[in-house]
């Protein structure tokens, strides 16, 4: 009979992966068999073109329920690829041998994403961690380090198959019996090296999971066994691509169930040709002199000298990530704990990206997306990278128009700075583009809605238009339409806008409602598009909150007055950029009229009032005379200190230059606060600190100076004499007690 080998391995190791290679070198096998799912064989000749980089994956999903899908991640240091590399490279045969991914994918949806990675952690009890088991045997108390000893550090390729084997064999005795779905890959796989066995005329070499080396060696057993437990194998349809993939996807930290936790030192150790340490810790001071800090080549130096001595304290054949970790934290980082995890970031886990090519099979969307990616000279990739855009130049903004599309239809490629995104209006926009294998689920997701780019995201908005619950989003919607470039959608969004704000009578969604649209006509009018239509609307949802504020605003809570506040500042803000046009400057003056209307009643809670009468101050509506003459009386009149401070708080809030540019109004104020007894100071302390807290620090200075000044003109001077050390004690106790947080 043939011979068989069985090579049991650790999924992503690169000390798995040199022994592969220098096995299958030793016994030259006339095919490869290798753990994956068995449909995907014809696209493993993708894995020796030259434009294929690894890490990427295989990636398996359901037409007929595309958020259904599992991945087969592949790095440079795994040993699965070594072995498909090694095949093409020797003209020898290689194939996958698990079950289908339609079968490993027809269980509960949870099973789906395990399915391609679980060997290390197949069942409970010891097939949870068998590394471990063989860890605590041989006396380590850290599975990872055991593994990097045994096999990851290993440099003279000798093959520990054999011993690896036996030594499954010995869990594999002592564990649980084996789920279902365990049972079918193995069944499977052993099915499908009698069939290879059948065929060949050397020796057939199968690359797996070393938990699974016991089940596939021979005697394999009966054929008729094997196929009795797959007998009623589920089905479902699946199709297959390859996509990029990287180190931290590879990483356990991820969530990836054959995981490793540190795959850029696996791949350093896999590519590095000698002196791994000297190499690693030349990285190591790259990354640190990225980040600003200095390191000397002295430091590398002395730092490769204390990882090698550790290493030979400890009784390691080679310095392990343990011991360069312990150097660079020491020698190469002093001891910040900061810059070690710059290390740890950038070097341990590490970030790179793969690429495919570009005619391997893909969704169509991905394949619109990548051309248009290529055309505006947008690179993919998996560093993070800040872009900004001129909306004024053709090829920024159809980069913008790119952006804005993919991220409604959930592609985060590119994320817009928050200030941009609140702006109402501007030709600049900052976007961080970072490229995760992730978003290769979501163009799968988003290729329901349509074969390119622009066709998805106009289905997907008027899917989102007709099935918003919501004012607000309606009119995000409409941004989008217009961020997007999706003119043709506006009409159906705008009507189902109109119909639902017609019927609602919620006056917080109406206002909420409004800065989005009004910030909507102005990326329009930036991109000279015709917003008519939308300042139309925008017009009748002011005029209907305008209707309904009155009702709204009585026996308001503090938290409620604080979201009207919040609310009503902002479409103050938004109408004042809206009234450029005579249209909004009609509604603008209709939501002035409505404040100044709301602005005389007594029933209202004095955050609100007093915010009432700052806006009016700001719009030219209310002398400053009046204003400080209203702020006397509310501070005068038979409330509460904490009321009369809510009533402050409103009208000083966000700015303070009208106490800087008017001395009546500040003096208001500081007498009010000398007038204060003991237990209201206490009271209106915190709401007067969140108010000034606001005010930038020159306008602080400015007001202190100006306090110093209220008499005449003159500097307000205490003699000495005067100050009474009894009284002045408490004052300072109280002072004290204020500062330091201590309950008086």
């Amino acid at each position: 009979m043939t011979d068989l080998a069985v090579l049991g391995i650790r999924h992503h190791g690169p000390g798995s992966a040199r022994s592969v290679i220098a096995e299958l070198d030793r016994i030259k096998p006339a095919v490869v068999l290798i753990e994956g799912p068995s449909d995907a064989d014809p696209l493993l000749h993708f894995a020796a073109r030259p434009e294929m980089e690894p890490p990427v994956a295989l990636f398996a999903y359901d037409p007929n329920a595309l958020r259904r899908s599992a991945f087969w991640p592949f790095a440079s240091f795994s040993p699965e690829w070594q072995a498909l590399r090694w095949a093409d490279a020797h003209g020898v045969p290689a194939r996958f041998c698990d079950l289908p991914s339609g079968a490993l994918m027809a269980g509960p949806s949870e099973a789906a994403d395990e399915a391609a990675a679980p060997d290390e952690t197949p069942d409970r009890t010891v097939r949870d961690d068998p590394i471990g088991q063989l860890a605590a045997v041989a006396g380590y108390d850290d599975p990872e380090r055991w593994w990097d000893d045994v096999i990851e550090s290993r440099l003279d390729g000798q093959p520990p198959f054999a011993a690896l084997t036996d030594a499954m064999a010995e869990l594999r005795s002592d564990s649980a019996r084996a789920d279902q779905l365990e049972q079918r890959r193995e069944a499977f796989m052993r099915q499908t090296i009698r069939a290879a066995l059948k065929t060949a005329d050397s020796p057939v070499a199968v690359v797996c999971g070393a938990w699974h080396a016991p089940a596939l060696t021979a005697p394999l057993g009966p054929a008729t066994h094997d196929a009795a437990i797959l007998r009623g194998l589920p089905r479902r349809k699946t199709s297959l691509s390859w996509v990029p993939w990287t180190h931290s996807r590879l990483a356990t930290a991820s969530g990836y169930g054959a995981g490793v936790t540190s795959p850029g030192w696996y791949h350093h150790l896999f590519t590095a040709p000698d002196e791994v340490v000297v190499r690693w810790l030349t990285k190591v001071a790259r990354v640190l002199r990225h980040h600003d800090l200095p390191v000397s080549s002295a430091h590398v130096i002395e730092a490769t000298r204390l990882a090698e001595t550790l290493a030979a304290l400890r009784g390691r054949p080679l310095a392990g990530l343990l011991e360069v970790t312990e150097a660079t934290r020491a020698v190469l980082c002093e001891g910040n704990e900061t810059a070690v995890a710059f290390v740890q970031h950038d070097l341990v886990l590490g970030e790179l990206l793969g690429a495919v090519p570009e005619d391997a099979p893909s969704v169509p969307l991905e394949v619109d997306l990548r051309a248009q990616a290529r055309s505006l000279r947008l690179k993919i990739d998996a560093l993070e990278k800040a872009i900004t855009l001129d909306l004024r130049k053709d090829n920024d903004r159809s980069k913008s128009v790119l952006l804005h599309r993919l991220g409604g239809l959930g592609i985060e490629w590119g994320v817009m700075r928050e200030d941009d995104v609140r702006a109402l209006g501007t030709f600049r926009e900052t976007w961080t583009l970072a490229w995760r294998p992730e978003l290769a689920v979501a163009i799968v997701d988003a290729a329901q809605w349509g074969p390119t780019v622009r066709d998805a995201a106009t289905a997907r908005l008027c899917d989102s238009a007709h099935s918003a619950d919501d004012l607000r989003t309606l009119t995000e919607a409409v941004g989008y339409a217009l961020l997007a470039d999706l003119p043709d959608t506006l009409p159906e969004t705008l009507d189902v806008l109109q119909s639902k704000a017609a019927v609602d009578v919620d006056v917080i969604r109406l206002l909420a409602a409004i800065p989005a649209l009004v910030r909507a006509v102005r990326y329009g009018d930036v991109r000279n598009t015709d917003t008519g239509a939308m300042s139309a609307v925008v017009d009748t949802l002011v005029l209907r909150a305008c209707a309904g504020l009155p009702s709204s605003v009585t026996s308001l809570s503090d938290e409620a007055a604080a979201r009207h506040r919040m609310h009503i500042d902002e479409v103050h803000q938004a109408l004042a950029i809206h009234a450029r046009t005579p249209a909004g400057a009609a509604t603008r003056d209709r939501w002035i009229a409505t404040l100044a209307q709301l602005a005389q009643r007594r029933d209202l809670h004095g955050l609100l009032a007093g915010r009432l009468a700052r806006l009016l101050v700001d719009a030219g509506q209310l002398a400053r005379a009046d204003a400080s003459r209203r702020f006397a009386a509310h501070l005068s009149v038979g409330v509460t200190a904490a009321e009369k401070a809510a009533w402050a708080e409103g009208f000083l809030g966000g700015s303070g230059l009208l106490l800087v540019h008017d001395p009546e109004l500040l003096g208001v104020l500081d007498g009010w606060v000398v007038s204060l007894g003991e237990d209201d100071f206490r009271d209106v302390l915190p709401l007067l600190r969140r108010t000034f807290g606001e005010f930038s620090t020159a306008e602080r200075q400015n007001i202190a100076d100006q306090l110093r000044h209220l008499a005449a003109g003159q500097p307000r001077v205490v003699e000495a004499e005067a100050i009474d050390p009894e009284r002045a004690a408490g004052v300072l106790r109280t002072v004290a007690d204020i500062l330091t947080g201590a309950r008086p």
